[in-house]
């Protein structure tokens, strides 16, 4: 996002609070809430305030430093305190995976220095936060380096929900392909979906793209397959919230369904994530746990009533998109194309450090 409008920031030392831009409240009004324990931090994650899989790996890691403020400091204690917090934000959200990793990063830095004072390990804990925070900046701009040799001059691209800063450190991972395409120079026009029935598309999204000055247009969930028809849709991109180990892909409801409908108009689908959202332990897509989320949010969404009271409603936040319906997935280190284990192992183990091997998957997925 814009340094203007940060996402997260943490304020102080180890003693500080954690200020984070409430998304629930845009983009009628940028307001910003200050955490100062764990409690806030799972609220923050939970009510969807911070949201994107990156963003709330970053929030859960400052939650951590939160909750351990005030840790007792015999070392059983503290460490048992330790297991609470990251136990407690755990609970939040069950799809993003970056959570998760974000915990046990924290987990294994403070284990590491088991005899050191607890000052010592809290200095180190918020050490970790920072690191993870910065490096998410860093590998956002390298997704969009990597993507935007996807995107042609000119192309109208669709994406669904928000994948953009706001839901990261900076620049985003869907939209850091677009920001970084634009930069180069190439005309760029965004069809933003809605993304019912929290609308992140059309608070977050459209709001974001339009601050950076890109060309973005608005539509429903349900018009995508006409506007694929008319031709004004050269790419579809959009961000993960965890992949599995064969590339079968959890996103923002209603994502599945542009795979399919982009397979059927013969355009190329493309998923931006960072390294950290793929979930290696899990084989395939079926074993990635799916939100259900409060049927408010269906029935009468932002307070508005729009459905009979008491009607049965299903709301769960996730599809899953099959690995074959994806023409690549972008990561911080390389574009992965074709999607499957073999090409994923080999990538996020370091094939794209020798410029020939991305390269090759770069020609031929551009040709796909």
């Amino acid at each position: 996002m814009t340094k203007e409008v940060a996402t997260l920031v943490w304020i102080g030392d180890t003693d500080g609070s954690l200020r984070i831009l409430d998304q629930t409240r845009l983009p009628r009004e940028v307001v910003f809430r200050e955490c100062h324990d764990e409690r806030a931090v799972w609220e923050a994650i939970k009510t969807l305030q911070v949201r994107g899989a990156p963003a709330i790996g970053i929030a859960a890691a400052y939650g951590v430093c939160l909750g351990m403020k005030f840790a007792p400091n015999d070392e059983r204690a503290f460490f048992q305190r330790l297991d609470e917090v990251t136990s407690y934000l755990a609970s939040s959200r069950p799809t993003a995976v970056n959570l998760f990793w974000a915990l046990d990063r924290m987990r294994r830095r403070a284990e590491a220095l088991r005899g050191q004072p607890p000052d010592t390990i809290r200095k180190a804990l918020l050490e970790e936060a920072r690191a993870i925070h910065e490096e998410d900046r860093a590998l956002c701009h390298a997704i969009g380096r990597w993507g935007e040799r996807l995107i042609e001059d000119g192309s109208g691209v669709l994406t669904h929900c928000n994948a953009g800063g706001l839901a990261t450190a900076e620049y985003g991972t869907a939209l850091a392909v677009i920001y970084e395409a634009s930069a180069k120079g190439k005309r760029i026009h965004v069809y933003a979906d809605e993304t019912r029935p929290l609308l992140q598309g059309a608070r977050l999204t459209a709001w974001e793209l339009k601050a950076h000055g890109i060309p973005v247009t608005l539509i429903c969930d349900d018009m995508a397959a006409e506007v694929m028809k008319e031709g004004k849709i050269q790419a579809v991109i959009v961000g993960a919230d965890r992949i599995a180990a064969n590339g079968d892909t959890a996103n923002k409801i209603g994502t599945y369904g542009l795979a399919i409908l982009a397979r059927y108009h013969r355009i190329p689908f493309y998923v931006a994530a960072p390294s950290s959202t793929f979930d290696l332990r899990l084989s395939h897509g079926g074993l990635i746990p799916i939100e259900q989320r409060d049927p408010r949010e269906v029935t009468c969404p932002f307070g508005i009533p729009i459905a009979p009271e008491g009607v049965d409603v299903y709301n769960p936040a996730f599809d899953v998109t099959p690995a074959e319906l994806i023409n690549a997935i972008i990561c911080e280190k390389g574009v992965i194309q074709p999607v499957n284990r073999e090409t994923i192992a080999a990538v996020l183990n370091g094939a794209a450090e020798n410029p020939t091997g991305p390269q090759r998957m770069l020609e031929s997925s551009a040709s796909s």
